[in-house]
């Protein structure tokens, strides 16, 4: 029997499926240890924990997903070839701002996340994104607020005027002259602070000590907060 010739091409082709096909084994074998470890936390996490979250374990935010490790990768590859409507977690769930709420719900926050789902703010979702917790505070950047703006509040707020306005210069001159980075300098965004809100801008805090904060430098609001989260989700009170 006369063998058939291979050409130069199909010989590549098969040569770079064999190295697929290997770098892929090798890919599933490496990511099955680093998941068999278990203190693999610095080994898997995305970068450095947000302020105040320095001290959590892991398992605070991240339940185990569902189904075996061969499962997960097979739904996550159907929703990458469309065949699937969402991905699946692997490893662990996927956070969500439920897992946030188990130790931050406060009875009066001023800027929960369920108020921006309010149809009324519907164009301010459109340019903030503003959907759960990690829009402002996304996790393992060594940040507290991960924003790179202080002006954010233009997109609620452009129709402020109080009567008998108190400060100097009044809000309707701070939205007329478009100093939304001061806002911040006065009001605490989730209202969770224990303080007197100033009546004059240069009594407030200065952007630099903001970007500080943001950045996690110390409070420059107050020590004091009105309701102290949980240090952990076990914490809570049935």
């Amino acid at each position: 029997m006369r063998r058939m010739s291979t050409s130069p091409m199909s010989r590549l082709l098969r040569q770079w499926r064999y190295i697929g096909l290997l770098t892929g084994i090798m890919s599933g074998l490496l990511l099955l240890g680093l998941l068999s470890v278990p203190e693999r936390s610095n080994l898997v996490a995305k970068g450095p924990m947000n302020t105040g979250h320095e001290g959590l374990a892991c398992s605070e935010c991240h339940s185990p997903a569902t189904g075996t490790t061969a499962q997960q990768v097979s739904a996550n590859v159907y929703h990458w070839l469309g065949f699937r409507q969402s991905t699946t977690g692997f490893g662990s769930q996927d956070v969500t701002s439920e897992d946030c709420l188990a130790c931050h719900t406060r009875p009066e926050d001023r800027h929960p996340i369920s108020r921006f789902l309010e149809p009324r703010f519907a164009e301010a979702r459109r340019h903030l994104k503003v959907y759960d917790c990690i829009t402002c505070h996304t996790e393992h950047m060594g940040k507290r607020v991960t924003l790179t703006t202080i002006g954010y509040c233009t997109h609620c707020h452009q129709d402020t005027d109080l009567e008998d306005d108190p400060i100097s210069p009044t809000h309707v001159e701070l939205v007329r002259a478009e100093a939304w980075n001061t806002c911040l300098q006065c009001h605490d965004f989730h209202g969770n602070h224990e303080m007197n809100t100033p009546t004059r801008i240069e009594d407030g805090v200065s952007e630099e000590q903001l970007w500080g904060y943001f950045h996690g430098a110390p409070d420059p609001y107050s020590i004091d907060k009105a309701v102290e989260a949980l240090k952990t989700r076990g914490d809570r009170q049935p």
